[in-house]
């Protein structure tokens, strides 16, 4: 076994952002593991052998057991992958289910492989095969340079599989790229809630992807799967539907912004994460932003900018920031990510999500984090607030990169809530209307709409508010199964880690570069 196989690989603190289904829950018996479950596994052994079978050989390849190939004698993927996630060595390790059956008349060859496994500290592929009669159990098949994301991992093949494959010529050499992957499953929409609520609308079980299961969530893969909170993460408001209702406004129909709040969890899963998870870390609002007890979602408030009902266009920008901070070992941190300054832009019904990212001392401003798609393209207000509730937030390749590619472009984020008000008495849904709102009174609230405050690992302290997200209830205190599942992508690379430092601009947020 070469040293690349037999070195364990140090897996580092990671942000996380799982964006699915299999809770994983750590017992008190085995604290260290979690179970893992609904993995595909993506190998093509190598092209150039695929090619030499089903052509020179006149062979065939013969998938079985779940397992499939691409179309056009493509690679080949082994489902139903499940095993465990180690905190304490931040190790992964999977078995599939499916087999192969590879054979040859013409040159005279027949083998199959079966109980192929992946491992991630000792960074190989090992399978069972099967040939003359005999079987050899957990063969290395290849090394693996193990990656951030665990996507299209280098691979270079071992002595045992050129003995295997039937040439010398194998050994060392280059095989085919290999992804390993949590299977995306079909999202659930939140429910609108009619009126401002102390518990969830409804209850949700995850799906078949790295997110957690937990009774106020439903998601999916961080590999780039959609994952939604059941739970509503917008402001509280009167209307059930996405846009508030098409009753007259005495505000004219474009002009400033006169106050509002922004609803948004982030990522529910990158919360119990951080929080409940392996990062055993805290999460702290500021600035005027403030969190919703249990682990709840964040209120941005103060909102300034532009609107124009007739053209279905808004121009938000809200104060207040949020720190997600972990993984500390011996006085640092592995995980310490600032989000601030977040804005909306949208038009008709379509838009982006910005924030600034410090990230390793390098502060990038106006980071297009995700796309956003409304329920409807109409902009509407009532008594002179425009409110938005369950606004899809899709993570953006920029976005992916500011979490330091722990979630893929694509995953689906927590949904996004606003409320902005038109004149200076309008009435937001939280309450306190005017200039002056924008945090309703949640547990542990002042009500002043400007108190920071931090969830730990043992609880909530602080403020917290109602308007966007007091619904939530608690994540409680089991692993989530997006986060690990996604920190068993990101960071079973020794070395992967993000450093953000926390910094605040005051500024009105002007369009700017969509990456970091």
């Amino acid at each position: 076994m070469s040293a690349l196989r037999r070195r364990p690989l140090a897996l580092a603190a990671a942000v996380a952002v799982a964006l699915g289904a299999g809770a994983l829950a750590v017992t008190s018996a085995s604290a260290a593991e979690a179970p893992l479950k609904d993995y595909e596994l993506t190998w093509g052994i190598k092209q150039s052998y695929r090619s030499y079978v089903t052509g020179m050989a006149a062979g065939s390849f013969t998938p079985a057991g779940g397992a499939t190939q691409a179309a056009g004698n493509g690679p080949f993927t082994f489902p139903d992958g499940s095993g465990t996630y180690d905190s304490d060595t931040h190790a992964v390790r999977l078995g599939f289910a499916g087999g192969l059956k590879i054979a040859s008349t013409l040159h005279g060859f027949e083998l199959t492989l079966s109980d192929v496994r992946f491992d991630s500290a000792a960074a190989e592929i090992t399978a069972d095969v099967t040939s003359g009669g005999t079987t050899r159990n957990d063969v290395p098949l290849a090394d693996v340079t193990v990656t951030r994301t665990m996507t299209d991992m280098e691979t270079r093949l071992t002595k045992e599989a050129a003995t295997v494959l039937g040439s010398a010529s194998y050994e060392g050499a280059a095989g085919d790229p290999l992804t390993v992957t949590q299977k995306p499953a079909a999202t659930q929409t939140p429910s609108p809630t009619g009126t401002p609520s102390a518990t969830p609308t409804s209850t949700a079980t995850g799906s078949a992807s790295p997110e957690p299961t937990s009774s106020t969530s439903a998601s999916t893969s961080p590999s780039g799967s959609p994952s939604s909170s059941a739970s509503p993460s917008g402001p509280a408001s009167g209307s059930a539907s996405p846009s508030a209702s098409a009753s007259e406004t005495g505000a004219a129909a474009r002009g400033e912004i006169a106050d509002g709040t922004l609803g948004w969890g982030v990522k529910q899963s990158f919360r119990t994460y951080v929080v409940d998870g392996a990062a055993q870390g805290r999460i702290t609002a500021s600035g005027g932003a403030t969190q919703a007890a249990g682990n709840g979602a964040f209120t941005f408030p103060d909102a300034s900018g532009t609107y124009d009902t007739d053209a279905d266009t808004l121009s938000a920008s809200f104060k207040g920031a949020v720190n997600f901070k972990g993984h500390e070992a011996n006085g640092s941190y592995g995980l310490d990510l600032t989000l601030s300054d977040l804005g909306v832009e949208l038009d008709g019904g379509s838009g982006e999500l910005t924030a600034d990212v410090d990230s390793l001392g390098k502060a990038s401003d106006d980071v297009v984090l995700a796309e956003l798609s409304t329920n409807s393209a109409d902009l509407k207000a009532t008594d002179d607030v425009i409110t938005l509730d369950g606004v899809t937030a899709k993570l953006t390749k920029a976005g992916a990169e500011a979490f330091g590619g722990f979630y893929t472009e694509g995953t689906e984020l927590d949904p996004v809530g606003l409320s902005v008000a038109l004149s200076d008495d309008a009435q937001l849904p939280d309450g306190d209307g005017g200039s002056d709102s924008g945090s309703g009174s949640g547990a542990g609230s002042d009500g002043s709409g400007t108190s920071s405050g931090t969830t730990g690992g043992t609880g909530t302290t602080g403020s917290t508010t109602g308007g966007a997200g007091g619904a939530l209830a608690s994540t409680g205190s089991e692993l989530p199964a997006g986060a690990l599942g996604a920190a068993a992508a990101v960071t079973v690379a020794a070395g992967a880690g993000v450093v953000v430092a926390m910094r605040r601009r005051r500024t009105v947020r002007p369009t700017g570069p969509d990456g970091i």
